[in-house]
């Protein structure tokens, strides 16, 4: 397998080692769903046709968006599918001190300042289409309000990553996202920092995951590189759409809950991901799906695709 890389001025931390470790993580914001079940099975499969170890992390660091149950409800559908995980389930609810540590380090170094923007004055956000101006890397210009944290990237040169399913994926994220938040507001953490030190943490060394993410990892690489840590290879599978490309609607996104349902639905699944099993296993038992889809992994089959649609 290829490993990824990242070059610019900060992104020199070294490849995860090559001993596979890949894992899911979830937000428990609602009930698995279909594109969601693509992406724990491409995981899963990656991870299980290199012989390595397959994690699942409940991704529950923004509590204020986490759904009562959701979690477990989770767990029991990956369950229902054959998704079997190795070792605990992580929850990032119980990581706040590693967190705090990890922006104790970036702010020795110099890397963070406080930023007292609020979400409506900064209008879309981080995102190419709302690039954060720097509006406070002098300091906050308003006191006595909570503050975020951000980290500063205006020293950053491109970031390049090898992925390896979509090739070369080259960002400058000054320009495409700007400074971005590691701790918010309201005293949640970020995505990007939870997940690049509990990917360190629990020695990752395989990332599988929607291609909606891709962007994101150029950021990681950069905190990845400032604090010392081995950055993952990534793959970013094609995400799930409607057949014009749209998003999928809710009611096209449920996944069957009757545990009888669910042979067929894999099979589905697989067959998105371009690995539908012989007709001899169709709606055969998921275990014995996944047996012949582990042997028989491929994602070069997927070379190409951004998309794979939902009635395909």
């Amino acid at each position: 397998m290829r490993s990824s890389t990242a070059t610019g001025t900060t992104a020199t931390a070294e490849p995860a080692g090559d001993r596979y470790r890949g894992r899911f993580a979830p937000s428990p914001t609602g009930a698995l769903h279909l594109g969601s079940l693509l992406a724990a099975l491409g995981s899963y499969l990656d991870a299980r046709a290199s012989g390595g170890e397959w994690l699942v992390r409940i991704e529950d660091v923004d509590r204020a968006r986490e759904v009562p149950g959701a979690a477990d409800a989770i767990l029991r559908t990956l369950e229902r599918y054959g998704l079997e995980w190795d070792g605990p389930v992580l929850r990032q609810s119980s990581r706040d001190d590693a967190y705090r540590g990890a922006l104790a380090s970036l702010a020795g170094l110099g890397l963070t300042y406080g930023c007292s923007c609020s979400r409506s004055e900064l209008g879309a956000g981080e995102s190419p289409e709302g690039r954060y101006p720097g509006t406070c890397r002098g300091g906050p210009t308003r006191l006595g309000v909570p503050v975020a944290t951000r980290f500063r990237v205006d020293r950053a040169g491109p970031v390049t990553v090898e992925d390896r399913l979509q090739g070369s994926f080259t960002q400058l994220v000054d320009e495409a996202v700007g400074d971005f938040v590691l701790r918010r507001r309201d005293g949640f953490w970020s995505y990007q920092l939870a997940v690049v030190v509990d990917d360190a943490y629990q020695g990752i060394t395989d990332v599988v995951r929607g291609l909606d993410l891709l962007d994101n990892t150029p950021r990681q690489r950069l905190l990845q590189a400032a604090l010392g840590l081995p950055y993952p290879r990534v793959l970013h599978l094609p995400l799930l759409t409607e057949a014009d490309g749209r998003k999928l609607s809710k009611s096209r996104q449920a996944l069957p809950a009757d545990l009888a349902a669910a042979p067929a639905a894999l099979t589905g699944v697989l067959a998105l991901l371009r690995h539908e099993p012989p007709r001899h296993l169709h709606s055969a038992p998921v275990r014995e799906q996944l047996s012949w889809a582990g042997a028989s992994w491929n994602p070069s089959l997927l070379q190409g695709l951004t998309n794979v649609f939902a009635n395909s």
